[in-house]
C-alpha cells in the first residue's frame, strides 16, 4: 500500500508541478493579442494562412457556425481515408476495405475526439489511416475543445471571443504539436517504435512462427495521450508492449493523459484574470478526482471472484487483466486517471476490475468534469458553476453573479440542458440495448455485469472517453450507429450551449462586485460547487449504478 500512495503522489504531484508552467505557456499561446492594438507575429501568420476568414473577431454564434463547419470537414476526408485505405499508400500489409458502419463510427469517434475503437489498429488499418487520418484528428479535435475553452475564457473576461480559425492554430501548432513532439521522443527513449516497415515475422522458443505487429507508434502513442484521445496503435492499447513496454513508459503516458486538462484550469484563469477562482477549481477538481483513485485501489486490493473456484492462492488483491510490468496499482490509478479526463485509454482491463473498482471510471464519465478533456473538462465544469451558483444565490437571498455577470433564468436553462443531456443519451441508450438484442446479444456475461457492459459503453460515448468493458461484443452495425450518434451529440451540445451562456452573459452589463457578492474564491464555494456535482450525479444515476456494478458487488457478497 505504501508503494502505491508513493506513486500516486509521483504522477500526480508531478503533474501538478508542471501543469502550472504549462498553463501559463498556454495562456501566452491561445491569448497573445490580450492587452496589444496590433496582432503579434503567430496570429499574423495564422491569419495569413487562413486568409480573409481569420481576420475577423466572432460572436458566439458566429464561432459555433465555425466550429461545426470545420468538424464538418474533418468528418467528411477522414471518412474516406477509411473509405479508400486499400488504394492508398502506406500500407504495407495490404489492410483491406472496412465495413461502412464502422467507417461511419470511426470518423466519428477521432472527430469528436472520443477515439472508441470497435476494431483493432494492427489489424485494420494501414499506416496511411492511422497517421494521415486518425493521428491528425487526435492533434485538431483536441485543439477545438482548447479553442473553445479559450474563446469561453475570453468572453467571462469581458473581451470578444476570438477567430475559431485561428484559435484552432494556435492550439494544434503552439500547444499539441511542440508537447507532442517532446513525449514522442521520451517515449522511443523508453522503448516505444517508430518505423514505417511492417509487419516482421519471428520464430518462438517453441519453433512456432509469429508475427509481430509494429509501426510508428511513439508519434501516435503521444498525441493520443497529450490530447486526451485515447485510441490505441494497437488493440490492448496502452497495455500492449509495444505501446507501453515499461515502468517509465508508463509514467511518461499516465503524466501525458493529464498534464494539458489541469494546465487548461490555469489558462482559464489567467484569462479570466481569477487565479484563486482557478485554485478553487483546481482543489475541487483534484478532491473528486483523488476521492476516486483512493477507492478505487482500496476495491481493487480484494482478490477478484473469478479466480474463487480455482486452486490458487490471492494475496496481493485483483490482478486478473493486470500488466504486471507496471506494479499492481499502476491499472486501478490510470483507470481513473483516463476517465477523469476524456483519455479513455488503458493499461488493464476495465471488464476485469472489481465491481465496485469498475464503477469508479464509470462515475467519473458520468461527473464529466474533474480535469476532463482537453478544454472541454473545464468547459463542463462550467455548467456544474452556472448551476452551483444559482442555487448558492438563491439561498442567500441575492441575485447570483459569477465573475460579475447575473445568472438568471436562461443561462440555468441551458447550463441544465447541458448537464441533463448527458445523462439522457446513457440512460436512454443503455436502456434501449439492454432490452433487445441489438445488446442483449452482445455480451459475454449475463446479469448486471452485463448491464455494465451496456452501461460503460454508452457512458464511454456520451463522455467522448472511449474506453470500454471489453467483454463486450461492440462491433456490430447496432452498436456503431448507435454510439457513433450519441459522440456527435455528447460532443457538441456541451460546447454549443456554454458558449451560448456566454453570449447572452456578454449581451448583459456587467456588475462591479462588492463585499455582498458570492466569492468564487473561498472554501464556501468549494463546497457549494462539490456539493452540486456530486448531488446532480447521484440523482442521475445512482439507480442504473444499483442494477449493475452494485448489485454485482451485493451478488459476490453472498
Amino acid at each position: 500500500m505504501i508503494q502505491a500512495i508513493l506513486f500516486v503522489f509521483l504522477i500526480i504531484g508531478g503533474t501538478a508541478l508542471i501543469s502550472w508552467p504549462l498553463g501559463r505557456y498556454m495562456t501566452w499561446a491561445m491569448d497573445p493579442g490580450a492587452g496589444q492594438a496590433k496582432p503579434n507575429g503567430f496570429t499574423a501568420l495564422f491569419q495569413a494562412i487562413g486568409g480573409s476568414v481569420t481576420r475577423q473577431d466572432q460572436d458566439w454564434k458566429r464561432y459555433v457556425v465555425s466550429l461545426l463547419g470545420f468538424n464538418v470537414v474533418l468528418f467528411l476526408v477522414v471518412s474516406g481515408i477509411l473509405a479508400l485505405q486499400q488504394y492508398l499508400p502506406l500500407n504495407p500489409d495490404a489492410k483491406g476495405a472496412l465495413d461502412p458502419s464502422l467507417v461511419f463510427n470511426t470518423a466519428v469517434s477521432f472527430t469528436t475526439n472520443t477515439n472508441l475503437q470497435h476494431y483493432s489498429g494492427e489489424v485494420a488499418m494501414s499506416y496511411f489511416t492511422q497517421l494521415a487520418g486518425l493521428m491528425w484528428l487526435q492533434f485538431v479535435s483536441a485543439g477545438v475543445g482548447i479553442a473553445a475553452l479559450a474563446a469561453l475564457a475570453r468572453g467571462l473576461a469581458g473581451r470578444k471571443l476570438g477567430n475559431f480559425f485561428v484559435d484552432v492554430q494556435r492550439a494544434t501548432f503552439l500547444v499539441l504539436l511542440p508537447a507532442a513532439f517532446i513525449v514522442a521522443v521520451l517515449l522511443m527513449l523508453t522503448g516505444v517504435p517508430m518505423t514505417f516497415n511492417g509487419s516482421v515475422t519471428a520464430t518462438t522458443l517453441e519453433g512456432v512462427q509469429q508475427i509481430i505487429a509494429r509501426g510508428p507508434v511513439a508519434a501516435f502513442v503521444a498525441i493520443k495521450q497529450l490530447g486526451t484521445n485515447g485510441g490505441g496503435f494497437f488493440g490492448p492499447n496502452s497495455a500492449h508492449p509495444l505501446e507501453n513496454p515499461s515502468f517509465w513508459s508508463n509514467v511518461v503516458q499516465t503524466v501525458s493523459i493529464i498534464i494539458i486538462p489541469v494546465a487548461c484550469v490555469w489558462m482559464f484563469g489567467r484569462i479570466v484574470g481569477r487565479m484563486k477562482h482557478a485554485a478553487v477549481l483546481f482543489t475541487v477538481m483534484l478532491i473528486l478526482m483523488g476521492v476516486r483513485i483512493a477507492a478505487t485501489i482500496n476495491f481493487e486490493s480484494v482478490p477478484t471472484q473469478a479466480f474463487a473456484s480455482l486452486p490458487i492462492t490471492q494475496d496481493v488483491g485483483n490482478l486478473e487483466g493486470k500488466e504486471l510490468r507496471f506494479g499492481a496499482s499502476a491499472g486501478p490509478l490510470w483507470a481513473v486517471v483516463t476517465t477523469s479526463t476524456s483519455n479513455g485509454s488503458v493499461n488493464a482491463m476495465h471488464d476485469s476490475l472489481n465491481p465496485l473498482a469498475g464503477m469508479m471510471p464509470m462515475i467519473g464519465m458520468w461527473l464529466n468534469e474533474d480535469f476532463g478533456g482537453v478544454g472541454v473538462g473545464m468547459i463542463n465544469m462550467f455548467l456544474y458553476i452556472v448551476v452551483g451558483v444559482f442555487i448558492a444565490g438563491m439561498m442567500i437571498g441575492r441575485t447570483p453573479e459569477y465573475l460579475g455577470w447575473r445568472i438568471e433564468a436562461k443561462e440555468v436553462k441551458f447550463a441544465m440542458m447541458g448537464l441533463l443531456s448527458h445523462g439522457f443519451l446513457i440512460l436512454v441508450g443503455t436502456a434501449i440495448f439492454a432490452v433487445t438484442p441489438w445488446g442483449a446479444a452482445t455480451l459475454n456475461n449475463a446479469g448486471p455485469h452485463g448491464f455494465s457492459e451496456i452501461l460503460y459503453e454508452f457512458s464511454s460515448s456520451a463522455a467522448n472517453n472511449g474506453s470500454g468493458f471489453e467483454g463486450l461484443g461492440d462491433g456490430t452495425v447496432p452498436w456503431n450507429i448507435a454510439t457513433g450518434l450519441v459522440m456527435l451529440l455528447a460532443r457538441f451540445i456541451p460546447i454549443i450551449l456554454p458558449l451560448a451562456i456566454v453570449g447572452s452573459l456578454m449581451a448583459k452589463r456587467r456588475a462591479t462586485e462588492s463585499s455582498g457578492t458570492l466569492s468564487v474564491e473561498d472554501g464556501t464555494f468549494a463546497g457549494m460547487l462539490t456539493a452540486t456535482v456530486v448531488i446532480v450525479g447521484a440523482l442521475t444515476f445512482f439507480p442504473a449504478a444499483t442494477l449493475g456494478p452494485i448489485a454485482e458487488h451485493v451478488m459476490f457478497m453472498k
